[in-house]
C-alpha cells in the first residue's frame, strides 16, 4: 500500500454523514503520479481540486479532519489541501483516471490526474520539487514529448483569454527545460500575442 491510501481510508471511513452518493475526489499534484507509478518521494501533503462535487461543506469536512494540523495529518504525517480549480496550469478538460486501489471506499470516487497532466500543471510554479518530479518522471519513461506538448497547448489554450497569461513566456520556458534536458527533445516554440 502506498502512502496516501491509508490517509484516504481513515477519511472515508469518518466521513458524516455517509454520502450516499459517491463524492468525486480528483487528486493532483505529486499524490496523483504516486497513486498511479511506481514513483515515490516524501511529500507533506495531498492536493484535492477544488470542483462542483467538492461544496463548501464537503471542503470543510475535508480540512476539518485531514487538514494542516488537524488529527489525521498528525496520524499519517501527511495533510490534504484543497486547490481553486482556476490556480493549476491544466488544459480546460483536464484527464483523471480512477485510482485502482481506492475502488472500495464507500463515499467517495479517487481519481488521480494523468501523469501527462500532472507534470503540465507544475510547470507554472516549477520549483524544485516540481523540477524533480519531471525528471523522474521522465526517467521513469513515462513521459512522451509529443503528448507532453500536445497537452501544454490544451493548457495553453486556456490561459491565453485571462490575466494568467503573464505567466506565460515563464511557463513555456519550464516546458522547453524538460524537454531539452529529461526528454532529449528540442525546445517548442508557440506564438504569443505580443501583450503577453
Amino acid at each position: 500500500m502506498g502512502l496516501f491510501e491509508p490517509l484516504l481510508e481513515e477519511i472515508d471511513r469518518r466521513w458524516q454523514p455517509p454520502a450516499g452518493r459517491k463524492i468525486r475526489l480528483p487528486i493532483i499534484g505529486s499524490a496523483a503520479l504516486m497513486l498511479q507509478t511506481e514513483y515515490a518521494r516524501a511529500t507533506k501533503d495531498a492536493d484535492v481540486l477544488e470542483t462542483l462535487a467538492i461544496t463548501a461543506e464537503v471542503k470543510d469536512q475535508l480540512l476539518g479532519m485531514a487538514g494542516k494540523g488537524k488529527a489525521l495529518h498528525e496520524r499519517f504525517g501527511l495533510y490534504l489541501d484543497v486547490v481553486p480549480g482556476g490556480l493549476p496550469f491544466l488544459p480546460q478538460k483536464a484527464l483523471f483516471h480512477p485510482v485502482a486501489g481506492l475502488g472500495r471506499l464507500k463515499n467517495f470516487t479517487a481519481e488521480a490526474l494523468d501523469v501527462t497532466d500532472v507534470i503540465v500543471s507544475k510547470l507554472r510554479r516549477f520549483n524544485s520539487s516540481d523540477d524533480a518530479d519531471a525528471r523522474s518522471i521522465a526517467e521513469l519513461g513515462l513521459l512522451e514529448h509529443k503528448r507532453l506538448v500536445a497537452r501544454f497547448e490544451k493548457a495553453l489554450d486556456s490561459f491565453l483569454l485571462d490575466a494568467r497569461a503573464a505567466d506565460l513566456p515563464k511557463i513555456i520556458r519550464n516546458l522547453n527545460k524538460v524537454e531539452r534536458d529529461y526528454l532529449g527533445a528540442p525546445p517548442s516554440a508557440f506564438d504569443l500575442p505580443d501583450w503577453v
